[in-house]
């Protein structure tokens, strides 16, 4: 199990670094999308400063992952990036789902490898 863990856990983190660094170099060409998805996509660049800040994050949260530094957080925090795009996938573009549905399952399951670090994350306070 530990070894399992070990091997998700860099992949995931390959995964993440790739797509972080192609948000900065280009490297992997967009593919075509469904018009709502250009718009919506479009917006996100027009604000200059979204999609810079998502690539930045998907970097750092690989980076995190293969040195195996802060892991359970760095799961948290990219979570949401990664149901976006996989929602953003779902209803807007759904011929590009399969990157986002490897990113959500391998984060779930991480979650999952690492629940024990959460427990103390679902402990009521009732001072």
């Amino acid at each position: 199990m530990k070894k399992a863990k070990m091997i998700l856990r860099i992949f995931f983190g390959i995964f993440l670094l790739v797509f972080g660094l192609n948000s900065f170099l280009n490297f992997i060409p967009l593919p075509e999308m469904a018009e709502q998805a250009r718009i919506f996509i479009g917006a996100m660049a027009e604000t200059v400063y979204m999609l810079p800040i998502i690539g930045a994050l998907e970097v750092v949260a690989g980076v995190l992952l293969i040195t195996n530094k802060l892991v359970p957080l760095t799961l948290i925090v990219i979570f949401p990036i990664l149901l976006n795009a996989f929602l953003f996938h779902l209803f807007l573009d759904l011929a590009g789902i399969g990157g986002a549905f490897i990113a959500i399952t391998l984060n779930i399951i991480l979650f999952f490898m690492n629940k024990e670090s959460y427990k103390n994350l679902f402990i009521m306070d009732t001072n």
